[in-house]
């Protein structure tokens, strides 16, 4: 009996006898082997591969499922617990990353100081570290400051200036802050004298004291041999500075008493006399220190800027001296303004009904565009000025548009216009109503 019964199971399956196993043979064990051999590589495996999906069949074959396998990387970028923990936040908060200063909003204690450290020093407790600027000494101080004053004469702005002083460590230089900025005026236009003269008075008093100022002006004065190998007229020009000055409440009055009887330089004599008459016609006549230098052209109101450039034309016609009317027309520092002049000149043309007129302002106009004191741009809005204004100075002027076109066409051929604005010279041409040829039939509008 036991032998049909053992015919009739499996020889691959364990089987029981009253109640004790008995194993299969040797073939199915070896297949029982090679099955958890694979079992252990594919659990092996799980950790790295995930995302693969492979299984074992009832066969033992490895099937592969159609699931994509999962990017190693992106294991790895992965903040989640690898444990199997937590709820799958950041780890300490989101704190403990690279670079990472601590978790957002947290507020860190004053550290407090460990008696015991080794390092630890009871002098330095109370320590209050401060920034020191060091002194400048004459080559750092000409760098440092000339820029400040050039930049000055551009922006016209004395507050910034006293900031920017301030803020240097001058020392025993301070007293050369006036006799720089007065030598770089010298060598400038008449409106940068105007500004230092108004550096002088805003310092005096935030960055320089009075002492300082007089200290400068007396080394000025000993210098001026130097001054006036490169400026001529620094004797005059200082004298006006020292009584501006004066005028400022800047320098005593009785600056130039000191000098009486101990000059010795003829530079020197010369600054203080130009001083004292200055003084002397401000006491007696009221004369206006303010206005010593003149207001720069861009500080200057229209009105007074068209009287001038008027007067200077008007000289003009009776001098004809064409770089006397040159200089005087830089000296007014108004290039912005230079199409005002040339709309003027035209004018003068049309008014004057003269050929000696018309040939005296065209040498003018071509002499100043040959040298660039006015520029193309500044010509032309002059010109279209006066194409614009023609119907109006046509009713003063009823010989206005002929006199024009005649003097645009000379200027043209003298090279001081181009074509185009030739082209645009306005004309006013004849118009016949009736033709005396024609038995007196009316002509059509588009005749």
């Amino acid at each position: 009996e036991q032998l049909l019964v053992l015919s009739q199971i499996n020889i691959n399956d364990n089987i029981s006898i009253n109640g004790k196993w008995i194993l299969a043979p040797t073939g199915s064990i070896h297949e029982a082997r090679l099955k958890a051999k694979v079992k252990r590589r594919l659990r092996k495996n799980s950790s790295r591969d995930s995302g693969r999906g492979d299984s074992l069949s009832d066969n033992g074959d490895v099937v592969h499922s159609v699931v994509p396998p999962t990017s190693p990387k992106g294991k790895l970028l992965n903040r989640r617990s690898r444990m199997g923990k937590g709820r799958g936040l950041p780890k300490k908060g989101g704190a403990g990353g690279k670079g990472v200063w601590g978790s957002p909003g947290e507020v860190y204690d004053e550290d407090e100081v460990d008696v015991k450290d080794p390092n630890y020093d009871a002098e330095q407790e109370n320590c209050v570290y401060e920034t020191v600027v060091l002194p400048l000494d004459g080559e750092t101080f000409e760098k440092t400051v000339t820029p400040i004053v050039q930049e000055y004469f551009e922006h016209g702005d004395a507050n910034e200036v006293a900031e920017l002083l301030a803020e240097l460590n001058l020392g025993s230089m301070r007293g050369d802050v006036p006799m720089l900025a007065v030598s770089l005026a010298l060598e400038a236009k008449a409106s940068h004298r105007e500004l230092t003269s108004r550096l002088l008075s805003e310092l005096c008093g935030r960055v320089l004291t009075a002492a300082d100022v007089e200290a400068s002006f007396h080394k000025l004065l000993k210098e001026l041999p130097d001054l006036v190998l490169d400026t001529p007229g620094a004797p005059q020009m200082l004298g006006q500075f020292i009584a501006r000055a004066v005028a400022d409440n800047i320098l005593p009055k009785s600056f130039i008493d000191g000098y009486k009887g101990r000059v010795d330089s003829e530079y020197a004599r010369a600054a203080l006399d130009r001083v004292a008459v200055l003084l002397r016609m401000s006491r007696w006549t009221g004369l206006r220190f303010d206005s010593l230098w003149g207001s720069g052209g861009g500080q200057r109101p229209v009105n007074q800027l068209i009287k001038e450039v008027n007067l200077l034309l008007k000289e003009f016609l009776l001098s004809g001296d064409t770089v006397e009317a040159e200089r005087c027309l830089r000296e007014l520092e108004v290039p912005h303004f230079h199409h005002e002049f040339v709309y003027e000149a035209v004018i003068m043309v049309l008014e004057s009904k003269g050929d000696r007129t018309l040939q005296m302002i065209l040498q003018l106009l071509k002499s100043l565009c040959a040298s660039t004191v006015i520029t193309v741009d500044q010509l032309r809005r002059g010109f279209e000025r006066v194409y614009l204004d023609m119907a109006d100075l046509s009713i003063d002027v009823p010989c206005a548009y002929s006199l024009l076109e005649q003097f645009v066409e000379q200027s043209f051929n003298a090279g001081v216009i181009d074509k185009k604005l030739r082209d645009l010279c306005p004309c006013r041409g004849r118009k016949r109503f009736i033709s005396e040829g024609d038995g007196g039939r009316l002509k059509l509008s588009s005749y």
